[in-house]
């Protein structure tokens, strides 16, 4: 079976981005099952290598020289957009690399449409940088959705332990507490439920939060949100056979599912899911886009300006979020 070609974004160029996908690229397993390619700025990741004690050699290749990556060992293959300058400083906010990261997210998806790539992992922005470069995405998520032309995307989050899915992200919580609705509730957990078969899971366990404490408890807190906004969802899927259990409360069934209960967690908004998975650990955790035309990944942690150009960045996330893009890939592409 041929390797997946992997489009590996850099991100936050003043970010850690450029450090981990070095320190990544030198593990052997990443082009034993793959074949890596960057998009982003060759000199910045000799410049990364350089201040990571890295030995990779990085080879600059046009956007239309995907052909010629060497894929091997020992040398990176960048398709070079040229947008860095030499002199920009590692840990301070730009507009110049906010507006870089989204072209090479742009790049990627164009090569991903067009099967060139099979998947694309995400090394971090910075939305501020992002905004201050022109680009008005609350991150990653809502990007790609706008670069591949998909209306609903949901945000998967993976630890070795724990599969969280979201209802709503990026917005206030009482905006998400009036966004979520039944129809949204079931067409999250659908997008879970195909992901997980789609990964082999033939009968996926799903476990769905309340939004108040204790799950409102028989409307004692809140004001029936979970009756009238979860409930019929739940109906509507277990109509469809599938295994889903709630509304639940939220500290519970985040204990139970690390336990091994529960394939996924439908968490109802951000911090209700993100807390408990960077609690179990930032080094293992991987960001997934459910729901678009592309397979993305990402790691599952930010740019870390305070670290950014010290080498002191951990790579564990990144080989991580390579490895489920990896496991999500098609197993060809157009490219050979």
């Amino acid at each position: 079976m041929e390797r997946p070609i992997i489009a590996i974004t850099m991100g936050d160029a003043a970010g850690v981005g450029p450090e981990v996908i070095m320190k990544c690229l030198a593990h052997p397993e990443m082009y034993e099952q793959c074949r890596p390619l960057v998009i982003g700025d060759a000199e910045r990741l000799r410049e990364a290598g350089r201040i990571a004690g890295s030995h990779l050699e990085v080879r600059s290749l046009a956007l239309d020289e995907i052909a010629k990556a060497a894929f091997r060992l020992g040398t990176v293959d960048c398709i070079d957009l040229k947008l860095i300058p030499k002199d920009l400083p590692w840990g301070k906010l730009s507009p110049i690399a906010g507006d870089a990261a989204y072209r090479y997210i742009e790049a990627a998806a164009k090569l991903a449409l067009s099967g060139q790539v099979a998947a694309i992992c995400t090394a971090p922005l910075n939305k501020e940088a992002l905004h201050a470069g022109g680009h008005k995405f609350p991150g990653h998520t809502e990007l790609l959705a706008a670069l591949t032309g998909t209306d609903e995307v949901s945000m998967m989050l993976t630890t070795p332990k724990m599969r969280v899915l979201h209802v709503t992200t990026h917005i206030g919580l009482i905006d998400a507490i009036a966004r979520i609705e039944p129809a949204l509730v079931e067409r999250t957990i659908a997008r879970g439920y195909a992901a997980l078969q789609k990964a082999g899971i033939p009968d996926p366990r799903i476990g769905v939060c309340g939004i108040n404490p204790h799950a409102g408890e028989n409307g004692l807190f809140g004001y029936g949100e979970e009756e009238t906004k979860i409930v019929p969802a739940i109906e509507a899927c277990r109509k469809k056979g599938w295994n889903v259990e709630g509304p639940l409360p939220a500290d519970t069934l985040f204990f139970r599912a690390q336990r091994g209960d529960f394939d996924l967690v439908i968490a109802m908004y951000h911090d209700q899911g993100h807390g408990p998975v960077k609690v179990l650990g930032l080094e293992s955790g991987v960001n997934i886009t459910i729901g678009l035309p592309v397979i993305r990944t990402s790691v599952d942690h930010g740019t870390a300006f305070d670290i950014a150009g010290t080498g002191k960045a951990d790579e564990r996330s990144m080989i991580e979020a390579m490895r489920q893009a990896i496991q999500l890939a098609p197993q060809h592409t157009a490219t050979h």
